[in-house]
């Protein structure tokens, strides 16, 4: 007899089953001494899409709304059927006596399992799999603790609601608003409350006037002693000329001793922070690099939104270190005794905080450069987190030139602690020492001050005024975002609300990456900046549907599903509720704003960087949002070369799903023969370029 183990993805199948010895290869799975080991590619099985309860919702028409299923129908995901009939096969086998839920130990990978195995029909016994890493001695003793499926049932109820309410109010509001507005318009609980935090970020960038401001200065030789600052520069001359040529007067010193705790270990959301200050990743390509070396067996689980470690994994915390530590080129030796104040076993939830495995040092040097970076980051922050803390001194001098009073601080570190192996770190990912990184409580940017004391003199000082300007409030990147998203609302939740913020750590990054895709924010750099479309959508919906506290009352409600507080019931009853009330209080759409979702005149086609529409002008085609700059030229020496003109159709064709055009008559600058070819259009964000593809060409030819 055997087991059947399904995993969420074929890699991590790989693994498990080279870990138990099912070394046999199969069409879909992995077997061998009495395991059969398969996969799901993610979702297998998904929601059914409204058609399928009634042939009248393929139209979108707001008399039919709300769409809320009394039983819920299920689908085969698009290309992914092959993979669901494998799984249905080897559920049915006779020699398959139970099945085991090895996909993540979570809330989505409970989700995946069961949809696959209610939509299968299975009603074979199920055991649960819950490991922190891939490692094998994880795997075995993962094994060993098997749990009954049903242990896990609340779990399930969980992740259906959330499903379901994401489904039910997301479809709602995105037909609801599309229909009124007359263009597609997509709306969700957790995607349009960030959409608002940018639109009102750049709303408060678009309002800000630039103040300029005026400090005196004195300079004292080995340092440099501010005054006042001050809104008129008048008033900052006068203060300069009192002071030039005059002697200075150390009024006081203060010398405070300050420490600054080590900082934490990484959950998944800290860990993009970081990586995004440093490396300049985006959520999603550390989500990306941090998941591939969870696969190599290099870190434990990285979806995690734990930040401590649970109290057995004390005994083995100082090998770890050790044997990580050693392989850092850049770290001289590991701190020892270690500070276990990582050990906190109350503070994690179903994963413990994100730290590399006893295997991560040997596979450094194999690793791609990006995965690499990201698991020195990850060592680096074990070992600094079980460091002695950075201990240093905050000087303050007063000083009093001229009838002014100055000032100047500066610090002096006492005990480097920590701090050295983060700026080794830095170092080797070749990063300024002040830039990005967490906020630790240390204060930074102050070089020591010389030795001074109260009643020293300094004759005949120079003065000057530097000139600045505030500034608006900066633009959001990724790791800012990420903050926002994760703090949003905090002032307004209950002490009491366990998970805050708008998203988990497993999911912000794919809800930057949704909203950029969808057009309604543009990646400039390192900048998110919200599109014409996204500021427009903001201005339509209601305050319910854009406010943190609506996750907050949804993750609490599901927190409570998972914990078996509350009936699955009455959670969707409130969904229902929710989305009813979104329906008839947004009947009609508002007047003024009507005109904003009109399309432009001339749209041939949508924008391959931000999604927005690309209209038709004399001297090209342009896209409609204004922080976009993509174009196509029409008079573009690509196109006279070959002896074409790009005109409407052309264009058009180039930005259809292909990115292709296909002409029998291209015509050679050199020999003016002409040739066939297909020509198509690239566009990496920065660039546009055009190619030519003569394999493409004799096939459409």
């Amino acid at each position: 007899m055997s087991n059947l183990i399904i995993c969420e993805k074929p890699s991590v199948a790989a693994a498990i089953a080279a870990a138990l010895g099912a070394k046999e290869r199969g069409d879909g799975f992995f077997h061998g001494g009495g395991r059969v080991v398969s996969w799901c590619y993610g979702h297998l099985v998904e929601l059914a899409a409204p058609a399928a309860y009634d042939e009248k919702y393929r139209r979108w028409n707001l008399a039919d709304l709300p769409i809320l299923p009394e039983t819920w129908k299920y689908t085969a995901s698009e290309g992914k059927k092959k993979q669901l009939d494998i799984l249905l096969s080897l559920m049915g086998r006779a020699d398959v006596e139970d099945v085991v839920n090895a996909c993540d130990a979570g809330r989505e990978g409970e989700l995946i399992f069961s949809l696959v195995y209610d939509f299968c029909g299975c009603q074979k016994p199920v055991q649960r799999l819950w490991i922190q890493s891939l490692e094998d001695a994880a795997i075995w003793e993962g094994f060993e603790k098997l749990r009954p499926g049903a242990d896990y049932e609340n779990l399930r109820r969980a992740a259906l609601c959330r499903a379901q309410a994401d489904y039910a109010v997301g479809i709602n509001a995105t037909r609801l608003f599309s229909c009124l507005y007359g263009k597609t318009l997509p709306v969700g609980r957790v995607q349009s409350p960030t959409l608002a935090m940018l639109t009102e970020r750049e709303a408060a960038i678009d309002a800000f006037t630039p103040e300029p401001f005026y400090t005196p200065l004195i300079d004292c030789g080995a340092f440099t002693a501010s005054g006042e600052r001050l809104p008129e520069s008048e008033a900052a001359e006068d203060v300069r000329a009192a002071s030039g040529g005059q002697p200075a007067l150390v009024l006081s010193v203060e010398k405070i001793r300050k420490t600054a705790a080590p900082p934490r270990l990484f959950d998944l959301t800290a860990l993009q922070r970081e990586a995004n200050a440093l490396l300049g990743f985006t959520a999603q390509q550390t989500l990306d690099y941090a998941q591939a070396l969870y696969e190599r067996k290099c870190i434990t689980y990285p979806r995690t939104d734990s930040r401590y470690l649970p109290d057995e994994m004390g005994g083995g915390l100082e090998k770890l270190v050790c044997l990580t530590a050693a392989r850092l080129p850049f770290i001289k030796a590991a701190p020892l005794p270690v500070n276990a104040a990582v050990i906190d076993g109350g503070k994690v939830s179903d994963h413990h905080a994100v730290i590399p495995t006893v295997l991560a040092g040997a596979a450094r040097e194999t690793l791609p450069d990006a995965e690499r970076a990201v698991l020195d980051m990850i060592i680096a922050r074990l070992v600094c987190a079980v460091s002695a803390p950075h201990v240093y001194e905050v000087v303050t001098a007063v000083l009093e030139c001229g009838g002014h009073r100055f000032s100047a601080k500066g610090k002096t570190v006492i005990t480097d602690g920590w701090k050295a192996i983060d700026m080794a770190l830095r170092a080797s990912l070749k990063t300024k020492p002040d830039e990005g990184g967490e906020e630790t409580g240390e204060e930074t940017g102050e070089t020591a001050l010389p030795e001074l004391a109260e009643g020293q003199v300094f004759p005949a000082v120079a003065a000057s005024v530097r000139e600045g300007k505030t500034r608006p409030p900066a633009r959001y990147t990724d790791g800012a975002l990420l903050r926002a998203m994760e703090t949003a609302g905090a002032e307004e939740f209950d002490p009491d609300t366990e998970r805050k913020g708008l998203g988990t750590s497993a999911t912000r990054a794919g809800i930057i990456e949704k909203l950029i895709k969808s057009g309604f924010v543009l990646r400039r750099r390192k900048l998110l900046i919200p599109a014409e479309l996204g500021r427009n959508l903001i201005a339509a919906l209601p305050a319910d549907i854009k406010t943190p506290l609506l996750t907050a009352d949804w993750e609490a409600g599901l927190l409570e599903v998972q914990r078996g507080k509350l009936e699955a019931a009455d959670f969707m009853a409130g969904i229902a509720a929710l989305t009813r009330k979104l329906v008839a209080t947004c009947a009609a759409p508002i007047p003024a704003l009507t005109p904003l979702f009109a399309p432009p005149k001339g749209v041939i086609g949508k924008c391959p960087r931000c999604g927005a529409d690309v209209v038709e002008r004399s001297k090209g085609f342009f896209c409609s949002s204004q922080a976009c700059r993509f174009a196509l030229w029409k008079d573009s020496r690509f196109w006279a070369a070959k002896g074409k003109t790009l005109d409407q159709k052309t264009a058009a064709a180039l930005l259809g799903r292909r990115r292709r055009v296909f002409f029998s008559d291209l015509k050679s600058e050199k020999t003016g023969k002409t040739y066939a070819a297909a020509i198509l259009l690239e566009d990496d964000g920065e660039k546009t370029n055009f190619k030519l593809d003569f394999e493409q060409g004799r096939k459409t030819a």
